[in-house]
């Protein structure tokens, strides 16, 4: 173990945060650029957009769980995380190779159906992100201790990648989607797989106290880990799966939006309407994500030691159901719309990072993958639900504000539902 790990210094927080940081910039590419690819290149209305979308949920109910629950026992290619990261890191730099060539791939293998294609990309490309998703962040608690380490290794982690994500947007909007994606390719592969270097897993979790009593050695033993608290779990799982209803409909629909309520694109070309779409999806964005960047490490972390973790969530997510509520009353220039997203930032910040703190917290440390599988159902569900019933209720919709109208709703919802949810270690 190098000495950096062992002092948990703030280079092992870094780098321990690069795994996860590889697919979060991979999930910013599939949010950037599927939705706007789709539309733009290939055509699809936004009912077959939906579906394209539902694609990586689906795969990812079954996904998570299963990958998290073998690799809380296996072991190979030294480590138990390890594998999976490698595996997953190579597939998602492939699927996002495969995005700007859906129809060159659909041509070489004679497919007639450029949707049957899409489809089967996004799924493997999900599929790639959430085999990932799952050990990059078991890694972390995995090699952390509990308490404020463990909320440290989540916070550095999610700045880390809001500040790679947003870098993602940024170069769409600046130089376009397609390099964005070229230069993704790169950078998911280089962060999944360099870091593991510099990071040894331990071969042993803890223990649940029900197996240490069995072996004799008593629910006091240092190497016992907190009973599963599965009240406390469903009332986060529903607290946490009402945020990303409201979140996903955004990253999903934004276009629509803005194709109707920004006016200046009425006049505009096609090919200059598909460009600005781009470029505002870009730019909207990378704010989320850059402004995002500052909050975990240096506001949410220090927020929690007072408020408590929880307070502090709940929070930040009604923050975010305000700022979604001011998209729809005041966001009709691009300047207004830059401005509500920077209050999105708060609430952003917070979802992907302190759940993950506060759930690590809550179950067997001993089967920390299975659990962060079984937490992800509470992400891609209501990421189903935006896929389908809400595409289809915004496509009937003459007013696309209700896009925002959704998604504010829905994080007011959580806000409330998080408030609870125990800020307690124990049950």
């Amino acid at each position: 173990m190098l000495a950096i790990q062992k002092r948990l210094s703030n280079i092992f927080y870094i780098i321990l945060g690069l795994p996860s940081t590889a697919m979060g910039f991979a999930l910013s590419i599939q949010i950037a650029v599927l939705s706007w690819i789709l539309r733009t290149k290939y055509n699809l209305e936004i009912d077959q957009i939906g579906i394209v979308w539902a694609a990586g949920p689906i795969a990812g109910i079954l996904g998570q769980p299963i990958v998290g629950l073998i690799s809380d026992k296996a072991w190979f290619w030294g480590g138990r995380r390890k594998p999976f990261i490698i595996i997953g890191g190579i597939l998602a730099a492939l699927m996002i190779f495969a995005l700007p060539n859906i129809d060159k791939i659909s041509n070489f293998f004679g497919i007639a159906s450029i949707m049957a294609v899409a489809v089967t990309v996004a799924l493997t490309l999900d599929l790639s992100i959430n085999i990932s998703f799952n050990p990059t962040r078991s890694i972390i608690a995995d090699v952390t201790p509990d308490g404020q380490p463990r909320t440290k290794g989540y916070t550095w982690m999610q700045s880390i990648s809001n500040l790679f994500g947003s870098g993602a947007y940024l170069m769409g909007a600046l130089i376009g989607n397609y390099f964005l994606i070229y230069a993704g390719v790169v950078i998911v592969l280089v962060f999944s797989i360099g870091p593991l270097l510099f990071i040894e897993e331990p071969r042993i979790l803890s223990a649940s106290p029900s197996d240490e009593t069995k072996k004799g050695t008593g629910k006091n033993s240092d190497t016992a880990s907190p009973p599963t608290q599965w009240v406390e779990l469903f009332k986060l799982y529903f607290a946490h799966g009402f945020s990303w209803l409201g979140i996903q409909t955004m990253f999903v629909y934004m276009f629509a939006f803005l194709e109707q309520k920004l006016p200046a694109m009425a006049d505009m070309s096609v090919a200059d309407r598909n460009a600005r779409l781009g470029q505002m999806i870009g730019w909207s964005f990378f704010i989320l994500n850059a402004v995002g960047a500052i909050w975990p490490a240096f506001m949410l972390e220090p927020m929690s030691k007072k408020l408590g973790r929880v307070r502090t969530h709940a929070l930040m997510v009604a923050t975010m159901a305000l700022g979604y509520f001011g998209i729809v009353l005041f966001a009709s220039s691009a300047i207004m719309l830059y401005s509500m997203m920077c209050i999105l930032t708060l609430g952003w910040a917070a979802v992907v990072s302190l759940p993950f703190a506060i759930m690590s917290e809550k179950v067997d440390k001993s089967r920390m993958g299975f659990f962060m599988g079984i937490f992800n159902l509470s992400v891609v569900l209501p990421q189903l639900v935006a896929s389908s019933i809400v595409g289809t209720i915004i496509k009937n919709a003459g007013d696309k504000g209700i896009i925002f109208i959704i998604s504010g709703t829905s994080l007011a919802v959580s806000a409330a539902l998080w408030l609870f949810v125990s800020d307690k270690k124990t049950a």
